[in-house]
């Protein structure tokens, strides 16, 4: 319900300048600013030139709606004329008349913030309405009382004034057009500029990624080159060094000795260095030989045992353990990495274990794969730098890390090369407990003789589509290149992975193959992830299986609500590697029996 404010018969043409005047007046007395008021003002013009014209006469009606939020000025023009024909074609803009009929509509249409029309036989209503400044205060029912009475006692000023005025008007507006064009014309300018700025900034990228390559590319070369010319001094070396502590050319007093196992020691540390750059230097070249031979586990920790034994010495506080491995087949892989992994693992365990033991296990994982431990009672390692560990040089600061000295490229050679022969390796720590590092491997390595960090490319899929495959995973998701970030962390695990590239075709697939997992993504066309879910959860034989929402869209809280209430895990693609990620989907997935999905962290 309004508050009337002022109604103007519309009976002759002085009518139609007067209803402009009040309309103008009007804006003045409810505080629209000067723009505003010429939009109100020539709006009302039109439309009760409009009704003189076409229909012989109406009647204009100002009020305003202060229930609303924000008030709202309303002007009626009405009038009882025979309605305007193809209506529709007028306000589409399709319609075209030699008189400029319907123009008029389309324009104060786009000048008012509200219009609406009626139109037939009985005659035309047109309702249009601008909002109040949300500065100017809102009157209530006794200023707007105030503003009707002004309205009544204002004068109307003759047409000549009235054309005066809107030459006035047009003249302010055709200024104000002027200024915004230079400002136009300024942005452009510097538009341009910026144009330029980027394509020369993007030049520039490219130089610097060309460079970059060139770089990395000499820095593989060099390390390849050099760890090769460092191997035969150093085997020189440590080879003159055991001749001399087995006294081949005759004794050594006790300061020689301390003073030749010292060069010894220095020489094998240095060798151990030399050898993981090349490994290194090799990997990142992009190859490096696999040469998968049948052996027993059983056979291959005997010889660690014998090897990593004499480490301890005669008063160690420290106790290697080797428990015997039971029911584990003879295992097709490269019996030379798993033994470095292994022998790297023990190494680090003893290293920072000053009392206590050091445990090596090994235990089927599932019904093709084998997992190795090295479980110790150490330092252990904080959760926020058990990712970090893997990283090149990374050593973690403390007080016992201070006095055992190290490259920090032990892990991150085991983590790749266990990739490289289809495996992975994870670790479980708490400070002061100790940790737990594994080494988790095929049965069979089925890859090419030289693999490559980069296996997709080069036809070769590090997964187990084979033989004893006993679950499926189904990824629902439009974007390639997500689903094969999926494909590549659950290419390692006993999983059938199956790809759909919309919300219809996933519902088909998972009806079809009722998998045990779906990773499904939100945004998709035609049919969105929150629709899939709601199909899946509606369906008493898909309601079961356990849905990851894997999204990069940031949601709201209602959205994370309608998702959980839905049964749906949500997981941001940013953070689908982090750790945390990994052992909480662990925990959510071990009920569907494929709690190895995302077990462990990639890089």
């Amino acid at each position: 319900m309004g508050l009337n404010l002022l109604q103007i018969e519309v009976g002759y043409e002085r009518d139609v300048v007067l209803a402009r005047q009040r309309a103008r007046q009007a804006a003045v007395l409810l505080g629209f600013e000067s723009q505003d008021q010429i939009r109100i003002a020539t709006a009302v013009s039109e439309l009760a030139r409009n009704a003189f014209r076409y229909a012989n006469g109406g009647m204009v009606k100002f009020s305003l709606l202060d229930e609303q939020d924000p008030p709202l000025l309303e002007i009626i023009v009405s009038d009882r004329g025979g309605g305007i024909d193809q209506l529709d074609k007028v306000l589409g803009g399709s319609y075209v008349s030699q008189t400029g009929m319907g123009l008029g509509i389309i324009g104060v249409r786009k000048l008012m913030d509200y219009f609406d029309i009626q139109s037939g036989q009985g005659g035309t209503i047109v309702t249009i309405g601008k909002t109040l400044p949300r500065k100017a205060p809102v009157p209530d029912a006794k200023k707007s009382q105030e503003i009707a009475a002004a309205l009544a006692a204002i004068a109307p000023d003759s047409p000549f004034a009235e054309v005066q005025r809107q030459n006035q008007e047009l003249l302010r507006a055709l200024e104000i057009v002027e200024k915004q064009r230079a400002e136009l014309t300024e942005l452009n300018r510097e538009l341009e500029e910026t144009n330029r700025g980027v394509v020369a900034l993007y030049a520039e990228l490219d130089q610097r990624a060309d460079y970059l390559k060139r770089v990395s590319e000499l820095k593989t070369q060099f390390l390849s080159n050099i760890t090769h010319e460092f191997r035969t001094p150093l085997n020189s070396i440590r080879s003159i060094s055991m001749m001399l502590l087995d006294r081949m050319d005759g004794e050594l007093n006790t300061e020689q000795e301390k003073q030749v196992n010292y060069i010894r020691a220095g020489a094998e540390t240095l060798s151990n260095l030399v050898n993981d750059l090349l490994d290194m230097a090799k990997i990142e070249a992009g190859k490096l030989t696999v040469r998968a031979t049948s052996f027993n586990v059983a056979d291959m920790l005997g010889m660690l045992r014998g090897m990593l034994k004499p480490l301890l010495g005669d008063n160690s506080r420290i106790a290697l353990v080797f428990e015997e491995p039971e029911d584990i087949p003879l295992l097709l892989s490269d019996e030379e990495k798993v033994s470095q992994i292994l022998r790297n693992f023990i190494s680090n365990g003893l290293k920072y274990t000053t009392g206590g033991e050091v445990r090596v296990s090994v235990k089927m994982h599932g019904k093709n794969r084998v997992k190795f431990s090295v479980s110790d009672t150490g330092i252990g390692i904080a959760e926020k730098d058990q990712m970090r560990i893997f990283e090149e040089f990374i050593q973690v600061e403390g007080e016992h890390q201070a006095k055992t000295k190290g490259t920090g490229l032990g892990l991150p050679l085991s983590k790749k090369l266990a990739e490289i022969i289809g495996g992975f390796v994870e670790v479980e720590s708490e400070p002061g407990i100790g940790s737990t590092f594994s080494l988790i491997l095929p049965l069979k390595y089925n890859g090419p003789e030289e693999a490559s960090l980069h296996r997709e490319e080069e036809g070769f899929q590090p997964g187990f589509h084979r033989d004893g495959v006993h679950e499926t995973a189904l990824i629902i998701d439009d974007n390639e290149t997500d689903r094969y970030v999926l494909k590549k962390l659950l290419h390692r695990f006993d999983v059938a992975i199956v790809e759909a590239g919309g919300g219809a075709e996933g519902l088909r697939l998972a009806r079809e193959l009722q998998p045990a997992c779906i990773f499904l993504d939100l945004n998709m066309p035609e049919m969105s992830g929150l629709e899939v879910l709601k199909k899946l959860k509606s369906d008493t034989q898909l309601a079961g299986i356990s849905v990851i929402v894997n999204t990069s869209k940031l949601l709201s809280y209602e959205e994370q609500d309608e998702l959980e209430q839905l049964g749906g895990l949500v997981i941001a693609k940013s953070e689908i590697l982090q750790n945390s990620t990994f052992l909480l989907l662990e925990k959510v997935l071990k009920p569907v029996n494929i709690s190895a999905i995302l077990q462990t962290p990639e890089n």
